[in-house]
């Protein structure tokens, strides 16, 4: 009984809705006879699309009764009135003919059911038509346009003054009279004419009609009771407003015309507020308002008429807007302006997007940009907003670069499409602080859908992808370019791809990052490297370096392969390049400034400095280790190929030294000291007082590394060059003095044919 009782009370109380999504205007004005079409729009769904569409008419108590439907006509609209649906514009347009001052009234254009809520409330006001009624002469103006009113007189007073008043209650205040007076109302706007006095009539005329020269005036000829009189009612019909229909975060576009005459003046766009007056949005003089900031756009086109686009549509944006030309770029009473009502609908099926994006100088961004799904063939664009002159150069589109603003971004910018996806992405790396401003996504099909994006410049943070700025390569060798990525994105996708104008082609690479779980993730092995095997010519270009998680595109890094031919041989050793061919160079942040290279060891987590202990070992793993770093420098290389050749003809001596002594083995006496063993000649002692020469000649170019053991087990010698021993039939036995001359005397041999070959030119071993 309760629940019947509560079903029974919900029906009486009256509904209680939301904001309508339904969106028509306001107020209509119509001369009698003429005809009038209402546009209606509503939310671009498919149940909307189906529904039945209905204009009704209000009563005195609430009650709607319908005159038209889809499949329903009244009486009334019999024969003169229509309803047509756009689904793919999402509005149906009313249209009613043969107007009468009887069709004055408020009505209702609406979607489903009549009050359901979908609806949007219109007044429809019917004005008498031109022409003599009851004595009195009627005239109709529009707002800003010019009306000709046409006074006759007799012929006794073709002569005498002509004068024209308007009635202000029981006054009739003068406002122009054939003496040349014009009241200050209609300063530089009415004014009397007489064609031929011949003609019994002379002409008042009002340029630029406002709302306030609507009323009833008097045209005279002559001054006294004999003069000539007669009645007019000027009829000032309301601007009708063009209805813009926009959706939240999405945008719009004001299409305004202006008259032939004002085609040069500044144009114009203002918002209509509270208090009446119209304040300027934008104009051509430079002039913005703040709450459009990087989202307002003004174009101007053929014959004075431009249009103003308006993205990322807030609540607060909906109401109404005049738009015009004036030398002031303001609006002025009795100038012709188009009116606007811009509806905001908040049931919008606009994507969100973010709408400020941080990058870090050196870094880069991805912008995504929806797009109407319908329009997947459409042309994508993508430009930069001109805060001083108003406008947005394209930068960039699905076809490539924009030629007229491409040399400031070779190998920083890219436009991906994916097709189907509803969304391409715009990737801008090397960012700079000159960088930061706004940037608009555009498509050639619906404007409803273009949005902005603001781009804020972070300093102080490095990108999270690090790679070498420049990498040399060699002509027909193989290049090996890193790129480091940190934790975060270890179960992102990273590739490689070429740049050119027309995008950025991804290339095979190879991941060197470990396969074990992301929580035992080393920092030091994320690295994706690009191979390029063998180099050639076309190689040279600009690479990118990114991560993908899925079809969205992350970070970039940008790197730039120079191709360089083999260094030829040459006698002057300090013209050999900087680095051997068929080595990997690779410069991680570097600038290169003549042949020199400057590099920044913090590139990678890896690159620890070595300290030098002073021990063999410990000074052939800083070697490893700073061979293995990425690039050497040039004056570097240099060194080293000069001290190659001399370190070959030391490491010869030694070996022969080294062979002298192996013979002798038998005249050496073992000392031992404690648990040390080492092997002592007292031949060796002779020789080195005798000829006055050192026996550790070539011991800083043979490493040797010794090893004691504690425990009484035998020694450990280690050393880089491998020691063979060979055997020879035995001779008779020659005194060490003998010996050691014929040793010094192949040692000298070597060392002048090997100083000879250098001259000659670095070999090939």
């Amino acid at each position: 009984m309760s629940l019947f009782f509560l079903a029974c009370l919900l029906a009486v109380l009256p509904v209680v809705s939301m904001k309508s999504p339904i969106f028509g205007p306001q107020e209509v004005s119509r001369v009698e006879g003429s005809s009038v079409s209402i546009k209606c729009f509503y939310p671009a769904t498919s149940v909307n699309r189906h529904s039945r569409k209905y204009w009704c008419k209000q009563g005195a108590r609430g009650r709607c009764t319908t005159l038209i439907s889809d499949i329903y006509f009244s009486k009334d609209y019999e024969g003169r009135a229509n309803i047509t649906d756009f689904p793919e514009h999402n509005m149906f347009v009313v249209d009613i003919g043969h107007l009468t001052q009887n069709d004055t009234g408020h009505y209702k254009c609406g979607v489903g059911i009549v009050n359901q809520g979908l609806y949007f409330d219109v007044n429809l006001e019917v004005i008498q038509g031109p022409g003599l009624q009851n004595g009195i002469r009627v005239y109709t103006a529009d707002v800003g346009k010019k009306v000709i009113i046409n006074c006759p007189f007799t012929s006794e007073n073709a002569m005498q003054r002509k004068s024209v008043c308007k009635k202000t209650g029981k006054q009739c205040v003068l406002v122009t009279d054939s003496t040349g007076y014009v009241s200050p109302d209609y300063s530089n706007r009415a004014e009397i004419t007489i064609q031929d006095t011949s003609q019994l009539s002379f002409s008042f005329i009002i340029n630029r009609v406002r709302l306030s020269d609507a009323g009833k005036y008097v045209c005279q000829a002559g001054d006294d009771s004999r003069g000539d009189k007669s009645n007019v009612d000027l009829k000032v019909l309301k601007p009708e407003p063009e209805l813009l229909y926009g959706d939240l975060r999405g945008s719009a576009t004001f299409d305004c015309t202006v008259d032939p005459e004002m085609a040069r003046l500044p144009k114009f766009l203002c918002r209509v507020n509270k208090d009446k007056a119209c304040e300027v949005v934008i104009n051509t003089l430079g002039t913005r308002a703040q709450a459009f900031d990087g989202r307002i756009l003004i174009t101007l086109k053929n014959q004075g008429s431009f249009s103003v686009h308006i993205t990322g549509l807030r609540k607060e944006d909906a109401g109404s807007y005049l738009c015009g030309a004036h030398s002031d770029g303001e609006p002025q009473e009795g100038w012709p302006m188009q009116a606007w009502q811009l509806f905001v609908n908040e049931e919008t099926t606009i994507p969100r997007i973010v709408s400020v994006m941080k990058g870090v100088v050196g870094g880069s961004v991805a912008m995504p940009c929806p797009y109407q799904p319908k329009d997947k063939n459409s042309q994508k664009y993508w430009c930069r907003w001109d805060e001083q002159n108003s406008g947005c150069p394209q930068l960039v589109s699905n076809e490539g670069l924009v030629k007229e603003q491409s040399k400031p971004y070779e190998g920083r910018l890219v436009l991906h499409e994916e097709p189907g996806n509803g969304t391409y992405t715009v990737i801008l790396n090397q960012l700079t602080t000159k960088d930061a401003g706004f940037y608009w996504c555009l498509t050639s099909g619906d404007t409803r859908w273009w949005f902005t994006v603001e781009l804020k410049i972070v300093e102080g943070r490095e990108p999270n992808l690090k790679a070498p700025e420049k990498a040399i390569a060699w002509l027909g060798d193989t290049l090996k370019v890193p790129c480091h990525s940190p934790c975060k994105f270890f179960s992102y996708e990273k590739y490689w791809c070429k740049w050119s104008n027309k995008g950025c082609k991804v290339l095979p690479s190879q991941n060197e990052a470990s396969r074990q779980a992301s929580v035992n993730c080393d920092p030091n092995n994320q690295l994706t490297s690009l191979i390029l095997n063998p180099v050639t010519k076309e190689d040279a270009g600009w690479y990118w370096c990114g991560v993908k998680d899925g079809p969205q595109f992350g970070d970039t890094v940008a790197v730039y392969v120079e191709v360089k031919e083999k260094a030829k041989a040459s006698h002057d050793v300090s013209q050999v390049n900087a680095a051997a061919p068929g080595k990997e160079v690779i410069e991680p942040r570097v600038k290169v400034i003549e042949n020199q290279v400057i590099k920044d060891p913090s590139l990678f987590a890896e690159d620890k400095p070595v300290k030098d202990s002073g021990k063999p070992e410990d000074r052939s793993k800083a070697s490893a280790d700073t061979g293995s770093s990425a690039g050497q420098g040039g004056s570097s290389t240099v060194l080293v190929s000069t001290l190659v050749p001399l370190a070959l003809v030391l490491a010869l001596g030694a070996m022969a030294v080294a062979v002298v002594r192996a013979r002798h083995r038998r005249n050496v006496d073992r000392v031992s000291i404690g648990s040390y063993r080492t092997d002592f000649s007292m031949t060796d002692l002779e020789n080195s007082r005798d000829f006055g020469t050192n026996d550790n000649m070539g011991a800083s170019t043979i490493t040797i590394t010794q090893e004691t053991s504690l425990g009484g087990e035998d020694e450990l010698t280690a050393t880089t060059e491998d020691t063979v021993e060979t055997q020879e039939p035995k001779k008779a036995k020659r005194s060490s003095k003998e010996e050691a001359d014929m040793a010094h005397t192949a040692f000298l041999l070597q060392a002048n044919n090997m100083a000879t070959n250098v001259q000659d030119g670095p070999s090939e071993a």
